[in-house]
């Protein structure tokens, strides 16, 4: 066999394993494909949508869903299908962006936390202080000091999703820390930074999977919270929440307003939640050892 052919071989081969692993865990396989839609349903709107999402047109205002305005219309006259299709970007951009950061600083700070003991009271006690204040008023307070836009959005929800993670990581790091491999490095003359990112670091990366996934489901539902309570990204740009905001007061008469955005968030929630869930029984040793003892 030439070496053409052999990495040819290899590649295919790892398709297909990846593919048998899916095809055994269908609630992993069920969240990918409803978050793998969504995503291409957020970076194909131009594509998908059939109207301009912020285009006034009062004649068609409050339009049953129909031929030419699949979800309806608004009290402005808004194609409702289209500003849910572009109201997806800004929903996964935000919960995405709070995952991804938060998992950051929280692996940063949990990892010096839970090695270092003389940092450990003093940063968990702040950790404790912001995990004490509710999501979602930490979040409207830190929104109501600056102005409104998805940058200060995804800031506000990303600090109070940090504590929980430092948590997570600080826990893992101070069983790790008394392990015979730990001492044997420290006896070696490794330094603090080499032990952590080689001995500490990759055994924290499973959970942190997991709780990033359920991290991006909350941080999508507090997003379309805080631009339902108007506290959120401006109302000039469509999101899930904002839709539903506007919607509300012609809910007698005119419900696919809140009916369409709802679902889509609801699908979105479940599928990070399936793939959290899946990816949680599968790299979670005690629970492969239960599935088996079955």
């Amino acid at each position: 066999m030439s070496a053409v052919a052999t990495a040819d071989a290899v590649p295919a081969g790892r398709v297909r394993r990846a593919a048998r692993w899916l095809w055994r865990r269908p609630i992993v396989l069920a969240g990918l494909i409803l978050i793998g839609s969504m995503v291409v349903l957020a970076l194909a709107s131009p594509i998908f949508a059939t109207h301009d999402p912020i285009r006034l047109n009062p004649t068609q205002r409050l339009k049953p869903p129909s031929a030419e305005h699949w979800f309806g219309t608004d009290q402005l006259g808004r194609d409702v299908y289209s500003r849910v299709v572009y109201g997806s970007q800004i929903s996964l951009l935000v919960g995405f962006s709070v995952a991804f950061l938060s998992t950051v600083l929280g692996l940063a700070i949990g990892l010096v936390t839970g090695f270092v003991r003389k940092l450990d009271a003093v940063i968990m006690r702040i950790m404790d202080g912001l995990m004490a204040i509710p999501s979602i008023l930490l979040a409207i307070a830190l929104i109501s000091l600056s102005k409104s836009s998805v940058e200060n959005v995804i800031i506000a929800i990303t600090i109070p999703e940090v504590p929980r993670m430092v948590r997570l990581v600080r826990s893992v790091v101070l069983t790790l820390r008394e392990q015979l491999f730990v001492d044997a490095a420290v006896s070696l003359g490794a330094g603090l930074p080499r032990i952590l990112a080689l001995h500490i670091m990759p055994n924290t990366i499973a959970p942190l999977i997991v709780q990033a996934t359920y991290v991006c489901a909350s941080a999508i539902i507090i997003e379309a919270i805080l631009s339902f309570l108007g506290a959120g990204t401006p109302p000039d740009i469509p999101s899930w929440g904002n839709i539903m905001a506007e919607g509300r007061t012609y809910v007698m008469i005119a419900f696919w307003i809140l009916l369409f955005p709802g679902i889509f968030l609801t699908l979105v929630v479940l599928g990070v939640n399936l793939l959290g869930d899946g990816l949680r029984d599968t790299l979670d040793p005690r629970l492969r050892r239960s599935a088996r003892n079955l």
